[in-house]
């Protein structure tokens, strides 16, 4: 009867601990991930527009959703004016996406869950895509203060990124080739 109730006890703390772990790790992608609407702050030293250059190495996608030259409506807020802006796009390129965490190498300031940096745009970056949790070092400059940067995945998805242009919905400000949006972050027109 005693073996009964500790084989029972113990299979319940370990029901207990795998739904906790499970859960602490959702919470910790969770808390990473800025959901809230870009402020002003953040979105200062932000390069809404790019000179269209392409890291080395990044393959165009053979057959995207979203072609160069089509309009698509994007659906997320990576800064002011983005969403529900009207999008050209530009480029379609198949690659991994990454939302990282890292400090800024010209003030300090602590960046949580930027979107997005693709494998093309890491320092010495491996064949293989990286996963939440990996320390990377940042070989691109969307925003002041990231070019060098260190940097940690949050989460990475392998997708289609878009370059697109689009009117900033707040301010009417053209903004060009700007790099990236995901698939997932377009809808049809």
């Amino acid at each position: 009867m005693l073996q009964k109730k500790i084989k029972m006890v113990g299979i319940l703390l370990l029901t207990v601990s795998i739904l906790a772990a499970c859960g602490s790790g959702k919470d910790r992608e969770m808390d990473t991930m800025d959901h809230s609407s870009p402020s002003e702050e953040r979105m200062e030293g932000m390069h809404h527009s790019s000179s269209g250059e392409l890291p080395e190495g990044l393959q165009q996608a053979e057959n995207p959703t979203y072609k160069a030259g089509s309009k698509a409506i994007i659906t997320a807020d990576h800064m002011g004016g983005m969403d529900g802006a009207e999008a050209t796009i530009t480029g379609a390129y198949k690659t991994t996406a990454y939302a990282i965490s890292f400090t800024r190498t010209d003030t300090g300031e602590e960046i949580k869950g930027h979107k997005w940096i693709i494998h093309e745009e890491i320092e010495d970056a491996c064949d293989v895509p990286y996963e939440a949790g990996d320390e990377v070092t940042v070989s691109t400059d969307h925003m002041e203060g990231m070019d060098g940067a260190d940097a940690v995945i949050d989460s990475a998805v392998n997708t289609t990124v878009y370059m697109v242009d689009y009117t900033s919905t707040i301010d009417g400000q053209e903004v060009k080739n700007h790099k990236w949006v995901t698939e997932s972050e377009l809808s049809a027109k």
